[in-house]
């Protein structure tokens, strides 16, 4: 029935499935399909919600087969299940990682955990990376600080945080651009 369905209305090609998270809001995940039909060059946007409780979806792989990697990459970030996926494990973390970095609850600061023994036998240090981006800034030191206060978004502050003696004896060195100015 599906695969007819995609004949007939002609949307060919999965170009991406992609999720948020509504964190505080019920359902929790927005997950979205991005489809396009080579035949009448439209594309389409598909949305559906999934609550927190059931946190699962039918898969699509049968459908289109690049949904093979997409679903993967939801599981593994935001901890989505795809219903009756063939090969649903974490394509992005290690297998037996507890957490999943994308949802908005995830600490930005990241959470102490251990790599599998097999590549590293010490802590790993997931201490933000990618996960720790803010709107706003002069420069890149400002928007990705490596702390963050978290009751407040007020961009200059947070890059002060870099410049604060237990930063600065944790990892060596002082980072940041010098003073910030205030905004008044």
């Amino acid at each position: 029935m599906r695969i007819r369905k995609k004949k007939e209305l002609g949307f060919d090609f999965l170009v991406d499935i992609t999720s948020v998270d509504n964190y505080g809001s019920d359902p929790r995940w927005t997950v979205v399909y991005h489809l396009y039909g080579y035949g009448h060059r439209c594309s389409l946007r598909l949305k559906t919600d999934v609550s927190e409780e059931s946190s699962e979806l039918p898969t699509v792989t049968g459908v289109w087969r690049a949904a093979d990697w997409h679903e993967r990459e939801a599981y593994d970030m935001m901890g989505i299940i795809f219903h009756g996926h063939p090969d649903l494990r974490r394509i992005l973390m290690w297998d037996g990682y507890p957490y999943y970095p994308l949802r908005k609850d995830f600490p930005l600061s990241g959470r102490p955990t251990r790599m599998p023994d097999i590549a590293f036998s010490e802590a790993a240090p997931l201490e933000g990376g990618p996960f720790v981006t803010v709107d706003g800034g002069a420069d890149a030191v400002s928007r990705e600080p490596r702390a963050r206060i978290p009751e407040t978004e007020s961009v200059e502050l947070n890059a002060r945080l870099e410049r604060r003696p237990e930063i600065k004896e944790a990892h060596g060195q002082s980072f940041g651009p010098g003073t910030v100015k205030e905004n008044k």
